[in-house]
């Protein structure tokens, strides 16, 4: 039952340093509350050769590039060739993968960022996780509590499914790219290979190989 917001159909496991974290997980919102523990975990068992503990539960890949002005708090794991631009703010519970891009005053605190993965302009990314080579547009968000402040929920068709989270954002499949200024609603989650148009305000489920325009119109890609 709800095979498409499974992990094994949102990501590529190959391409990411926490695939063990998804194990016996199935979905997406299990893996949230459970990625600090990861990295404090994970982190004492990466390579001196490849990875540098640069400050307490801060590991920092050596071919990783990273601005003086940006602000990295633990637990943080930043993946190999990895570039963290001016002012990039990273509060912690943080997987930065390989390749990816965090770019000027981009905000990250509990994200998994999978490899090749760009948020390279004033993004915002709370409570979620990215899958391979997604895309944030500049200025795109997203937001990770209700305004209710009650627990999120997923629309999924007809369905409304409980996370039992207070704080959830954004899950993006692999290849996913979100246009500027959008703004993702806590329990977002956009399938593989689809598009979100600039300015659009995105809730619930979005089909993988999509296209998500303004008005929530949705449809499907020309192949």
């Amino acid at each position: 039952m709800y095979d498409a917001l499974k992990n094994k159909n949102l990501f590529n496991f190959d391409e990411t340093i926490a695939s063990d974290i998804f194990t016996d997980r199935e979905f997406p919102w299990e893996v949230l509350p459970h990625i600090g523990e990861f990295i404090l975990t994970l982190g004492k068992t990466l390579s001196p050769e490849e990875y540098e503990q640069k400050q307490e539960n801060v590991w920092i890949a050596k071919s990783a590039t990273v601005a003086p002005t940006a602000s990295i708090n633990g637990p943080c794991i930043i993946g190999r060739n990895a570039e963290i631009r001016q002012c990039a703010f990273i509060r912690g519970n943080a997987i930065v993968g390989e390749n990816c891009v965090v770019g000027n005053s981009t905000e990250l605190k509990n994200v998994i960022l999978f490899n090749n993965v760009q948020v390279p302009h004033y993004n915002y990314v709370g409570d979620s996780i990215l899958g391979y080579k997604s895309h944030m547009g500049a200025g795109s968000i997203t937001s990770n509590v209700k305004s209710d402040k009650t627990k999120v929920t997923i629309r999924y068709n007809d369905d409304v499914i409980a996370t039992g989270l207070k704080k959830m954002g954004a899950i993006l499949g692999n290849f996913v790219e979100v246009g500027c200024n959008s703004v993702l609603n806590p329990g977002t989650i956009i399938g593989s290979n689809t598009n979100v148009y600039p300015l659009s305000m995105v809730r619930g489920y979005i089909p993988k190989g999509s296209i998500y325009k303004r008005q929530g119109e949705i449809v499907e890609k020309s192949i």
